[in-house]
């Protein structure tokens, strides 16, 4: 079995700002977004404080036969609730088309974004978007078993590669697409949380050398890479027969940052 990599691909600058489709004719043509469209860890405050915003809104859009399990979506709202001091927190899904595309780069998906996203911040609600996808990153390279799970690439968006979720959670007897799955929504939207050191400052150093903006600290949610296969067990089997759950969790040294910018 090939060894295979999560590569978070992240976003620090406003890449596209002003590349992305924003056109008169979008499903939320009139409606300020420039809030929702800034770099990624620009809102860690916004979202994990309950000082400007009161409530959390996904919005999940998937692609038709990719939708997350509703299993998946309880653990994510729990560590939500267990990281942020929102009063509210809503999910809503959306279901899409494919866009039947054998890969997708981060513009294209920015682009499904600008024709499909309807939830902005309002008021007191900050919103999220996020894409589960069917098709794999345009960066994979199967020959050498790397393969995306996820990526940020703004203040409040993120996709999933739901395709290669299910397809890498396939080859394990012990881990399942939920495992799978909630550990990759639970790390990409870290990064929304501004870790490490993308929009909540560390008050310790602990940031990885080899992974930038990725924890150094050993069985951390926010390390760089997760390993499957390749002759060796992966950190998500591991942990489930040592510690009975495959999902990895966030670092004492992550938690005191998230603390420190509003966060629980």
């Amino acid at each position: 079995m090939k060894k295979f990599r999560i590569l978070i691909i992240l976003l620090t600058i406003g890449i596209f700002l002003n590349c992305s489709k924003d056109s008169d004719d979008t499903p939320t043509a009139g409606i300020d977004k420039s809030a929702n469209l800034l770099a990624t860890g620009a809102s860690a405050n916004d979202i994990l404080s309950n000082t400007k915003f009161t409530t959390l809104l996904i919005e999940a859009a998937y692609v038709d036969g990719f939708r997350p399990t509703t299993e998946t979506m309880n653990n994510f709202e729990v560590y939500l609730r267990n990281r942020t001091f929102k009063e509210n927190i809503q999910v809503i899904y959306r279901q899409l088309p494919s866009p039947n595309e054998e890969t997708l780069t981060l513009q294209e998906i920015a682009d499904l974004e600008s024709e499909n996203r309807t939830e902005y911040n309002d008021g007191e609600t900050i919103a999220i978007y996020i894409y589960f996808a069917d098709a794999p990153s345009d960066s994979d390279n199967e020959d050498e078993g790397i393969v995306t799970l996820g990526a940020v690439y703004r203040n409040t968006s993120m996709v999933i590669h739901e395709g290669v979720v299910r397809k890498l959670a396939n080859q394990s007897s012990l881990i399942t697409v939920t495992d799978v799955e909630t550990s990759t929504l639970n790390h990409e939207f870290g990064h929304l949380f501004g870790l490490v050191d993308l929009g909540s400052e560390m008050v310790n150093n602990h940031e990885d050398p080899d992974f930038e903006n990725h924890c150094d600290v050993e069985g951390c949610l926010m390390r760089g890479e997760l390993q499957f296969g390749g002759g060796m067990m992966s950190i998500l089997e591991k942990s489930k027969i040592s510690k009975g759950a495959a999902v990895p969790t966030l670092d004492a040294e992550c938690i005191l940052d998230l603390q420190n910018n509003g966060g629980r």
